[in-house]
Formats: structure tokens, sequence, C-alpha cells
């Protein structure tokens, strides 16, 4: 299961706040847990489940910076832990936002949360190191790339601190991954046009390259903020864009505060992987509009099914499930023999 931006604003860590008060917490207290507990059930269904943390994490007591340079709440860790995740890949435009301190902060604070992770690194050896998962007796290597850093330079003594794409290395690191051992895998890549809901390009170049690898089996995608087909490329799947999954964007764009839930079945008969795209499920981010209480992130189907929930919510919900749907369509049936 894969999900798409973790990309924690100053919204989300004041509703945190707030809804720390509620259950009586201490003064200062943060609780993440309330915003994602909605596609908590979704989430805990898969047999593996992926997030994208975008930001570095800050001190547990701060200071806390939002956009442009993030230093986020790390307690955003914990409560993705507690929602089901199993890693997150961090290599994004913003992984360098506070420099190699941020992102080794931030890599240590995911190894006390129990979050995997994958695409920067504390050391050489962390980068050789490879994220290999466990799903349903099969071993899955996950790999992660971002485009760019926000023109912030890569440390010249720390060149192995961010995974940038680079298909011919993505494809070596494919091969590494198969030989040692790995039955599936799965790419992602921080790339694309923020806010189109078409892949760029730039996307489509990359795509057709690292597809060419027959040890690359899926590849999927985050940094447009909204959502983008998923179509299959020279035979392999790639989710070009999963949106955002929490994040608290303050723009007009229509489609911001939606995002996808993607399932794939990954099965290995005969030394052969099989990738199939199962489903995915709209999300959708309420709360950063006045008529929502609070800022929660749904699972549409789910909530969609809940009787109680209210109809300017309700309203909401199919009105982003029409266009999350609009631009991802179905998933191809399976054909009988």
């Amino acid at each position: 299961m894969l999900t798409g931006d973790v990309l924690v604003h100053d919204g989300l860590w004041d509703v945190a706040r707030r809804d720390a008060r509620r259950v009586g917490s201490g003064a200062g207290t943060l609780d993440f847990r309330r915003i994602l507990r909605p596609v908590r059930p979704l989430v805990r269904t898969a047999d593996v489940a992926v997030c994208h943390l975008e930001t570095p994490v800050a001190p547990r007591q701060g200071p806390f910076l939002s956009y442009p340079a993030f230093s986020v709440p790390p307690q955003i860790l914990g409560a993705l832990r507690a929602t089901g995740f199993d890693a997150c890949t961090t290599a994004s435009n913003h992984s360098l936002d506070q420099g190699f301190t941020g992102l080794a902060r931030t890599l240590s604070a995911m190894d006390r949360s129990r979050l995997a992770h994958t695409g920067t690194a504390r050391d050489p050896s962390e980068r050789r190191r490879l994220l290999r998962l466990r799903a349903d007796g099969l071993e899955i290597a996950l790999l992660s790339y971002t485009f760019g850093t926000n023109g912030i330079p890569i440390d010249a003594d720390k060149p192995w601190s961010v995974n940038l794409v680079d298909p011919v290395r993505i494809r070596a690191d494919a091969r590494r991954a198969k030989a040692a051992g790995a039955d599936a895998v799965v790419v992602a890549l921080h790339w694309g046009e923020e806010y189109s809901h078409a892949p760029s390009g730039y996307q489509r170049q990359i795509a057709a390259q690292v597809t060419r690898s027959r040890d690359v089996d899926l590849v999927y995608g985050h940094h447009a903020h909204v959502v983008q087909p998923v179509e299959k490329v020279n035979g392999t799947w790639v989710a070009w864009g999963l949106g955002n999954f929490v994040a608290e964007q303050e723009t007009d764009v229509v489609g911001i505060y939606e995002g996808m839930v993607a399932q794939f079945a990954i099965t290995r008969r005969r030394d052969e992987t099989r990738v199939r795209w199962t489903g995915y499920r709209p999300t959708y981010i309420s709360g950063y509009d006045p008529r929502s209480p609070d800022m929660r992130v749904y699972d549409i189907e789910a909530e969609l099914g809940d009787d109680s929930v209210g109809q300017p919510l309700r309203r909401q919900l199919r009105a982003a499930e029409r266009r999350v749907r609009s631009v991802v369509g179905t998933v191809p049936t399976r054909r009988r023999r």
C-alpha cells in the first residue's frame, strides 16, 4: 500500500496541539494521531504500508518551521507508525531544508519511532544498505530518489546523503537488490510538475529509462501534490503521482487536498515476479475549509458508508472522489483464462 506526500505545515501542528488539549495532554503536547485516525483502518489492512516523509523534523520541543524551509514536529513520526505505516521514503526537494544536521536528525527520529526509511543517509554504509520489507513471504526492496533539493547543494564530502534521480544509478541499485535476494524492487520517485494532473515530459523520460530494467517491478511518485494517472510503461506499472496524503498548503489549486492510497499485489512464481494493480482508495484532507470543524484525513469510501457523516462533509467527499476518479480512472479487470 503506497501513499503520497506527508507535508507538515504549521496549520497541521496547530490542529495537533488543539487535539492534544482535548484529550487532556500536557501543555505543548502535539497529537497528530487524531488527524490520521480516520484512515487507520485502511492502512492497517496492508501487508506493507509506505508513506513519503517530505520534510525534515526538528528537535522535539522545536523551534518548528513551515514553508519554505521546513523543520517540523517529530511527533508526526509516532502518529504515522500508530496509523500503521511500516516505512517512509525520504528523498525529496526538502531533504536538505535544515542541512545535513536536519537530515541526520530526521533519520534518527524515525529509528526511534520504528519507521523504516530509505532515500537519504547518514553515512556511506547506510546509503549502500538496502531497505528490504517482508510481505506475505516475499522480500521487497524499496528505493527512493528525488529530482533535486531546491537548489541547496549536497555537501561535497557527503554525496551519498541524498539519492538523486539518475536512471543509470537506479537500474544499478535495482540490479544489486535483486542480486541480494529481493523478490521485487519498488522505486519511489519525487518528480513532476507541482499541481499538474498530467505526467510531465521529464517524468515520462525517466520512467521510460527506469522501466527498461527487468529488475524494476513497480514505480510510483509524489511531489505534484495532486493525483496523477496509473499506467504501464514498458510493461511495468507506473503510478505517476499519489497526491497529498496529509498537508495544509495555502493555494487555490483544485485537488490539493486529495490523494489516493494505491494498492498493488506482488506475487512470485517460477522465478518470475508479477505486479498487479488491485485498486486505489481516494482520500480527502478536511479542515482547511471553514465549513469543516477540524483537519482530518479521510478514506472517502469508508466515510461515505457511514450514515453519521453530515451533509456538508458528505458533499465535499463526493466532489473529491469524482475529481480523483476522473484523473486516475478505473482499475483494469483481471482477465479469466
